[in-house]
């Protein structure tokens, strides 16, 4: 009697793109039977139901392979998992699985490095931060509604557009992406930059500039948080979450920016207290907002981020996180997946190892 295969499921891939990579896999390793099974849905687990179905589902692999923050995997859940040996998610970190749980079932865990046809100093989530900055400045959108459902002059050149030369880039963070937005501001829009975090000094900043090839003084540090926010003309966020950073834009925050300013966030959710930008929206405090990443993804039906009802003069433009969804990258992820999972198979060390059991 043969073996039964191994069982691998592959979560949160809403657009397939592993199927044909997978595919090959089990066709250039016919010596291992893996029966593959796709689940594309994100399973939440915040709730009990929630977490009950997802442990339903997941309880028969041995294999898992999930998207970055997309399908979480707290404690709750991995420790229901009996079956589960290995466990991949794609880029180099997920602060939504449990390592420390994983480590205590002996799980391993693995990621993914940055696609070799990247090119070094340039991210898609900078280039998704500037299509939100000048949709929403530009009014793309409300531009490209007006035009296609207007008649003859209606809809033609109403209202006017926000321009950015000259104006004030805040940066709430200065890290990698936080030195590309700056790059690009000054660079390519005449901007002046204004950057701040609790640790960042000004001749961190001016470190940063010289790597750009820009001089000293270019990316210039608030010497507060109230200042980088009171000066903003555009506020992008560019914090890693964690408990502490989760919540620093707040009512607060909010409320020291100018009614002209706009937000930016193509980092986390929860950096943004929810109820309280949609209050100042609601409130035409902010002239816009600009967002790819929410604090619950997917968004619910009911979210208020699906609806059209904002005051008129307030611009809200959303994007469903794709900030990093290119096809070089995603291929390249999944290529480094199932690479990983032919290592396993073989008794090899693991590329991009994040769990540390033997």
């Amino acid at each position: 009697m043969s073996a039964s295969p191994i069982r691998l499921a592959v979560l949160d891939d809403y657009a397939y793109t592993s199927k044909p990579i997978f595919e090959h896999f089990t066709r250039q390793n016919p010596d291992h039977k893996v029966q593959i099974d796709y689940c594309p849905s994100t399973l939440l687990t915040r709730t009990p139901d929630g977490l009950k179905a997802a442990i339903d589902r997941l309880k028969p692999y041995t294999i898992l392979s999930t998207m970055r923050e997309r399908t979480p995997f707290p404690a709750e859940l991995i420790s229901q998992l009996p079956n589960l040996k290995l466990l991949l998610t794609t880029g180099s970190r997920n602060a939504s699985i449990d390592l420390a749980e994983c480590e205590k079932h002996s799980i391993l865990v693995a990621g993914t490095g940055p696609s070799p046809k990247a090119v070094p100093n340039y991210d898609s989530t900078n280039e998704q931060c500037w299509a939100l900055i000048l949709g929403v400045a530009r009014r793309i959108a409300e531009l490209d509604l007006r035009v296609k459902t207007g008649r003859g002059e209606e809809g033609w050149q109403e209202g006017l557009n926000t321009g950015l030369a000259g104006k004030t880039l805040g940066l709430l963070g200065l890290g990698r992406l936080g030195v590309q937005a700056a790059a690009t501001g000054i660079l390519g829009f005449g901007m002046k930059v204004l950057a701040w975090s609790e640790n960042l000094t000004q001749e961190k900043a001016d470190r940063a500039a010289a790597d750009r090839g820009l001089p000293a003084g270019s990316f210039r540090v608030a010497s507060s948080k109230q200042e980088l926010f009171a000066n903003a003309d555009v506020l992008s966020v560019h914090y890693v979450l964690s408990d502490r950073s989760r919540g620093t834009v707040g009512k607060q925050e909010l409320s020291w920016m100018k009614k002209s300013s706009v937000l930016i966030n193509t980092s986390r959710g929860p950096l943004i207290d929810e109820s309280a930008l949609v209050n100042a929206l609601r409130q035409k405090k902010l002239k816009g907002v600009g967002l790819d990443v929410f604090d619950v993804e997917p968004l619910p039906e009911d979210s208020v981020w699906r609806s059209n009802d904002w005051p008129e003069d307030v611009t809200v433009l959303v994007s469903p996180h794709m900030g990093y969804v290119e096809e070089n990258t995603m291929t390249s992820w999944y290529e480094q997946t199932a690479d990983n999972v032919g290592r396993w198979l073989r008794g090899e060390e693991l590329f991009k190892q994040m769990s540390t059991t033997a």
